[in-house]
């Protein structure tokens, strides 16, 4: 579970930078053709609580209690809200928020499932 959660941290963080680059494009795209929707600023949000769940994996990567899958479960869930809320122009960013989605509701049913299996073979010993 270590090396998952490292290595998805890291991969988060790095799509994290490429969501905001490729928002602030949209943003600047859509407040040029004078369209009404924000979808360059949720994308935005939405990297922004990408890069903090990859900080929360990475910081938490050791830990055995269920606060940070908590936490980022919540961040992910937010963060597929605000995407599917408006997404106008930016079509990747339905992508981003259902990747989302997987990634929080994924790692948080894993590591319950792990600490339920330790705990069961822990009251068998």
């Amino acid at each position: 579970m270590k090396t998952t959660k490292l290595v998805s941290g890291i991969i988060m963080i790095v799509l994290a930078v490429f969501i905001f680059f490729q928002s602030m494009a949209v943003g600047v795209g859509d407040a040029l053709a004078g369209g009404k929707h924000v979808s360059g600023t949720a994308g935005m949000f939405v990297a922004i609580l990408y890069l903090a769940s990859g900080i929360v994996y990475l910081a938490t990567r050791k830990a055995e209690k269920m606060g940070g899958d908590i936490a980022t479960l919540v961040m992910m869930l937010i963060a597929w809200l605000i995407g599917l809320s408006d997404v106008g122009f930016y079509s990747d960013l339905m992508i981003w928020a259902w990747l989302a989605l997987i990634i929080g509701v994924g790692f948080f049913g894993r590591h319950l499932s792990a600490n339920h299996k330790a705990k069961h073979v822990e009251h068998q010993a």
